[in-house]
């Protein structure tokens, strides 16, 4: 059998990063751990090939040559994900389908054509896909009925499909699923409730696949909560910790978690022991009203200031998540958001407008509620929210663009990271020392020729970077990767800008359209 893997294309966000990708001559910032995990769970002695279309689209010999297509994708990779279906059915090709966005919709798969439905997590559901084929069915929806499986049984990911040079960063996996019960969150719709974790000796042997096939810098630890399972992540980082050492120390993590890791001196501890450099934290909102309504209490029992105090201070460098648009919010949610990120400092923010996901706790409760406006619309970080909110959308929108605009002016941003860089702790091991490749010396020379020359940023840039060469000299090579980050957040902003109000017209023209068909006709007499 041979099995052609497509991954669609993400849309521009916040997380693609094309600007900083180019000065490092990389094209994407992660792989796909989906799709090359179905690659290692399905038999292997089929044949195949996998297709990032956000490297390259798929060559035509690739479409000959293939038995079966089999797609995975995100809700954000709608569009694309869609149109190949459709593609590959007009080629006369099988379709496989998997991944969070069928699991999450279905019924676009249907009507996209798409001959195989294989929902929920692969470990469970692929094997009964291969049974079908073996018995000759040419179609079929193969569910979990809320089985999960034993993770510990998952092999190492097929790294050895992927082209590996395009990519900035590699993705690795330990745990599905979190304890808590956000009402917004989809991951504990899809995973569950409680963490299941592999085993440590099978994250080191991901980690030694990637080192024998030639990989070193950074890489994601994709976990939607790394510390959901606190006992387990500690017995893995134990492990870890001995074998970056005896390696030298040749990957650099990053990786998400729960704010009560401010709360863990130990998990701190062994995270920074085995290069650990940066966590991305979903805080949303300073509202404390807000976080209780949307049972985000992780994030109420301390400080959300210290918390993120301590982190940085211990050496690991937070990223955060904000959300606008909760029930309740009060006028001015974007400006506070603007506000606490430059009280923290933090450089990194993703930001966005509520979206009630697929059978999420809020999408039952607004549907129930009559206050849907769409049960499946493309859900980006740009997009209004897709339900009825307790406050007019046009203010929400209106304040998400001139915060977000805010947080990313050029000069204010170069401060808040050089803000944030004289507190954030040095890092605690020395990775093997080596010369820098010439792409990075590149792109260095072009970020200091953008931002300490060309543009109006050059006396802050030159006058920080100086400072933290004095004051904190061991992160400077993390400091100016985020002042990189300006690069992107320059075209970024006007996307942000032009997305929401083209979104904001087609709102106002529907409400318009529905107005003059509610409009009482007038009858002459």
């Amino acid at each position: 059998m041979r099995a052609l893997l497509i991954y669609p294309l993400f849309p521009k966000t916040l997380w693609s990063y094309e600007k900083i990708l180019e000065l490092v001559d990389r094209k994407v910032l992660l792989p796909p751990l989906g799709l090359i995990t179905v690659a290692a769970i399905l038999p292997q002695d089929w044949e195949f090939r996998l297709v990032d279309r956000n490297v390259r689209s798929v060559t035509e010999e690739e479409w000959a040559w293939a038995d079966i297509v089999i797609f995975s994708g995100m809700i954000v990779q709608k569009e694309d994900m869609i149109a190949q279906v459709q593609e590959a059915k007009r080629r006369g090709k099988r379709v496989a389908v998997g991944g969070p966005y069928p699991t999450s919709i279905p019924a676009d798969m249907e009507m996209a054509g798409a001959d195989f439905l294989i929902l929920d997590e692969g470990e469970i559901t692929l094997p009964m896909f291969v049974a079908a084929l073996e018995r000759g069915e040419s179609r079929g929806v193969f569910t979990a009925n809320g089985e999960k499986p034993d993770v510990t049984t998952t092999p190492i990911p097929r790294y050895d499909l992927l082209e590996m040079a395009v990519y900035d960063s590699m993705s690795v996996q330990f745990s599905r699923g979190c304890p808590f019960q956000c009402e917004f969150c989809d991951i504990i719709v899809l995973y569950g409730r409680k963490p299941r974790t592999k085993n440590p000796s099978q994250l080191i042997a991901e980690l030694q696949c990637l080192y024998d096939l030639g990989w070193r810098g950074g890489v994601f630890m994709v976990d939607d909560n790394f510390i959901g399972n606190k006992r387990n992540v500690k017995l893995l980082l134990k492990e870890l910790q001995v074998w970056q050492r005896e390696h030298q120390y040749p990957f650099r993590f990053d990786t998400e978690a729960s704010l009560d890791l401010a709360e863990d001196d130990e998990m701190i501890d062994l995270m920074l022991a085995c290069n650990f450099a940066a966590v991305f934290m979903g805080i949303e909102t300073p509202d404390q009203d807000s976080l209780s309504l949307t049972k985000k209490f992780q994030n109420t029992r301390s400080p959300l200031l210290e918390s993120i105090d301590k982190v940085t201070r211990a050496g690991l460098r937070v990223m955060a998540g904000f959300i606008i648009g909760f029930d309740g919010e009060k006028s001015g949610a974007g400006q506070r958001i603007a506000e606490f990120a430059e009280l923290t400092a933090i450089p990194t923010t993703t930001f966005s407008m509520l979206q009630a996901l697929p059978h999420t706790a809020l999408w039952h409760r607004l549907k129930k509620e009559g206050r849907l406006w769409a049960e499946d619309s493309l859900l980006n970080q740009t997009s209004l929210m897709n339900f009825v909110p307790t406050r007019p959308v046009e203010e929400i929108a209106r304040e998400y663009v001139e915060a977000f605009c805010q947080l990313y002016e050029p000069v204010q941003y170069l401060d808040r990271v050089y803000r944030y860089f004289l507190k954030l702790g040095a890092p605690r091991v020395q990775p093997a020392p080596k010369w820098p490749e010439w792409v990075m010396v590149r792109a260095l020379l072009l970020v200091c020729w953008r931002q300490g020359v060309v543009r109006n940023t050059r006396w802050k840039f030159w006058h920080h970077l100086a400072h933290i060469l004095i004051a904190n000299p061991k992160v400077a090579e993390q400091y100016l990767s985020v002042c990189a980050h300006n690069e992107h957040f320059l075209e970024y902003r006007e996307i942000v800008r032009q997305q929401v109000e083209a979104q904001l017209a087609a709102y106002h023209q529907a409400q318009a359209q529905e107005a003059q068909q509610l409009a009482p006709v007038k009858v002459t007499v």
